[in-house]
């Protein structure tokens, strides 16, 4: 059909009413990350007596798809594997995408992980469910075999969570195809209604406190939020004052950059990587809680 030819159609089945689209809306409430200091920094508002009033959310909203961003050794993949841990031991199944280390390698870091948590990982091992990209070629080159496997295993095992890391990988070398690949795993996600984390890198020349990731800023424009881990060496005076931390200390970082589906804490905070490998958020920059 020539161009000149097309006539554009009415999409009647994309149109809905407001109150047809809230009884399709699931009820806002939190899922606990495992992540010591992150859960108190969702909200929600509620009306009490005539006012409005906020409501810790005890963790991240169900449902929500949020981008783990950072440089290297900031600590994301310690982040979305306490997630992993912490689902599983609970009795719910993650389904964990491992695009960068093997997936034998990973159920390793997973175990770890659990002992430094402390909890017993064989009692729940098998609710962590890998599917390994990083070894397969033909689910990290081909997207639409990566989410067959993925919506297979999730009516398998009745998976409710889902872990990338990372999804820079998934469009390597090819970052102007970042957006699409990002919108795709976005759009599975609500429709599986998962409660997802897509963990992305920065290059070593983006602002550490930035949204910003490999491939622009695709991620952050199109999921529900994104959280932001940096590292930063105190070399002068004034960065040693303001962490109030001594010269040639390294200082990590945790910040929210929005969220779409919760009330959330703006402000940049404190964090650690504890000697077992623990990620904790600490108090906000300059404010004692």
């Amino acid at each position: 059909m020539e161009q000149s030819d097309y006539r554009p159609e009415v999409v009647k089945e994309a149109i809905y009413r407001g109150s047809e689209a809230l009884e399709r809306a699931p009820e806002i409430e939190g899922v606990p990350t495992g992540v010591p200091g992150l859960d108190r920094l969702f909200f929600t508002i509620q009306e009490e007596g005539g006012e409005l009033k906020k409501k810790e959310l005890g963790g991240i909203p169900r449902y929500s798809v949020f981008n783990i961003t950072g440089v290297s050794d900031t600590g994301k993949s310690l982040m979305v594997e306490q997630f992993a841990v912490t689902q599983a031991q609970k009795g719910r199944k993650v389904a964990f995408i491992t695009v960068e280390s093997p997936a034998n390698f990973v159920a390793a870091s997973l175990k770890y992980r659990a002992l430094a948590l402390g909890k017993r990982f064989e009692e729940f091992e098998d609710n962590i469910i890998l599917i390994d990209a990083a070894s397969n070629s033909r689910l990290r080159e081909n997207i639409p075999d990566l989410l067959a496997t993925l919506a297979y295993v999730i009516k398998e095992f009745k998976v409710d969570f889902t872990i990338v890391d990372s999804v820079t990988g998934l469009f390597e070398n090819r970052e102007m195809m970042a957006r699409a690949v990002v919108r795709r795993l976005f759009n599975f996600m609500k429709k599986w209604y998962q409660t997802a984390l897509f963990v992305s890198q920065k290059r070593s020349g983006h602002e550490e406190l930035s949204a910003e990731a490999a491939g622009g800023y695709a991620i952050g424009h199109i999921v529900d939020g994104t959280m932001v881990l940096a590292k930063e060496l105190i070399t002068s005076q004034y960065t040693a004052r303001l962490y109030g931390a001594p010269l040639g200390d390294i200082v990590r970082l945790f910040r929210i950059d929005g969220c779409r589906m919760s009330g959330h804490d703006t402000r940049t905070h404190f964090m650690e990587i504890t000697e077992l490998g623990i990620v904790r958020i600490l108090d906000p920059i300059g404010r004692k809680e």
